[in-house]
Parts: C-alpha cells; sequence; structure tokens
C-alpha cells in the first residue's frame, strides 16, 4: 500500500473517531464509507498545495472528480 494509502486510512480513522463513526465528504457534506473514500488535496496540487496531513480531506471518489474538473482553457494563452 501507497504512503498515501495508509494516510487516507490514518485521516479516515482519527475523524471517524472523533464523529463517532460518521465521516462526512469534504465536498458534499453526506457520509463516506471506508471503502469508497479518497484523499482530497483541499489546495490543488496544480495550485501549490501539498500532500501533507493538513492539506487533505476525506471525500467520495466522484466528488473528488467532480471537483477537479479542468478549467476551460484562455483563449489569451498561447493560441
Amino acid at each position: 500500500m501507497s504512503r498515501l494509502g495508509h494516510t487516507r486510512i490514518k485521516i479516515y480513522n482519527i475523524v471517524a473517531r472523533q464523529l463517532h463513526g460518521q465521516v462526512p465528504c469534504w465536498v458534499c457534506g453526506e457520509h463516506v464509507a471506508a471503502e469508497a473514500a479518497t484523499l482530497e488535496h483541499i489546495q490543488p496540487l496544480s495550485e501549490g498545495g501539498s500532500s501533507h496531513q493538513e492539506n487533505l480531506a476525506i471525500s467520495h471518489d466522484h466528488c473528488n472528480h467532480q471537483r477537479h474538473a479542468k478549467k476551460p482553457a484562455n483563449p489569451l494563452d498561447g493560441a
């Protein structure tokens, strides 16, 4: 298992203990089951964020992907 995989489990377990087993998705707020949990970068890596624990949150896989949908290209950027 990768280092981020271990971090995901660790963060999930910490939040689960603090919130009596109810782990909310950082994006939609609905409960995330342990097997459906992914790590969300609060400040995206592409915007200077890091993979440190302070910049990671639990989210559903589909919420994570929706949030990071590509931004429209700027037509003024060297086209």
